[in-house]
């Protein structure tokens, strides 16, 4: 039986062979991928509480300068000094409801 019908079922099922095998592969790819983009996004969830982190002691540098009368700075930390002691106001005002 080696007809047209034939021919044609054979070049059908190596098609369908190479799809799957190409459905395979692009599977695999995509795994990889969503890992790789899991890890860069803890990479940047560390970046970010790294930058918080900077920021903080940049402004405990820029408060601790101040105190000691370095410039524009001293003008700066007083505002922060003020806000901070109107925070802690408003704390303690809340403990005693």
């Amino acid at each position: 039986m080696s007809g047209p019908g034939n021919e044609e079922l054979i070049i059908l099922n190596r098609k369908l062979d190479e799809l799957l095998n190409r459905y395979i592969e692009l599977r695999t790819e995509c795994k990889e991928l969503r890992h790789g983009n899991e890890i860069l996004k803890g990479k940047i969830k560390d970046r970010e509480e790294q930058i918080k982190e900077l920021e903080i002691k940049y402004e405990r540098v820029k408060i601790s300068g101040a105190l000691l009368g370095e410039g524009e700075n001293a003008l700066e930390a007083k505002k922060k000094i003020t806000e901070l002691v109107r925070e802690i106001d408003r704390c303690v005002t809340l403990l005693n409801r």
